[in-house]
């Protein structure tokens, strides 16, 4: 406790004071320090997408095929490896022995491929059939499928459909 005492004038109030503003702050010398991690996951992602494939008119009597191409673009991240696998489609669900319906009974054959030449059934990899596979670089990547209408089918005049599912496995 402070008590006034009057010394040559000045109280040691005054003192007191002038001594506490005098004495400034803590020596701020000494510091800490820590480190925190900063992590992330990432996850192999891809995506697809198909373009129709349209075989145009087909005549049955013109002792030749008609074949057509479509695309299927698939993105996936970086070094990502996938497969694409084709179905059966939604009329003959036959990878080997594939159909288009008119909507009714009548139905027309055709076959999907991995190559030009149309000699490799593009389909889940079982039994004759095969995939393609390639390895994602973050960009769309094409892949060309083949399809070709067998010559000499001659199917009722009308327009024929079919619906394939794109499954891509990564």
């Amino acid at each position: 406790m402070l008590r006034k005492q009057t010394v040559s004038g000045t109280t040691r109030w005054g003192i007191a004071i002038l001594a506490l503003l005098c004495a400034g702050s803590p020596s701020q010398g000494a510091t800490i320090s820590t480190t925190f991690t900063v992590t992330a996951t990432v996850l192999a992602s891809c995506s697809v997408s198909a373009a129709d494939l349209d075989f145009g008119v087909y005549a049955p009597g013109s002792g030749s095929d008609t074949t057509a191409s479509s695309t299927i673009d698939v993105t996936c991240s970086n070094g990502a490896t996938y497969t694409i696998k084709l179905d059966g489609g939604s009329v003959a669900n036959d990878m080997t022995a594939r159909e288009m319906s008119d909507g009714s009974s009548h139905t027309l054959s055709y076959g999907l491929y991995t190559d030009a030449s149309c000699t490799t059934i593009w389909g889940d990899g079982t039994g004759s059939t095969a995939t393609v596979g390639g390895t994602g670089n973050g960009s769309p990547q094409s892949v060309t499928v083949y399809g070709k209408v067998p010559a000499g089918q001659y199917a009722t005049p009308a327009t024929y459909t079919d619906h394939i599912s794109v499954t891509v496995t990564y």
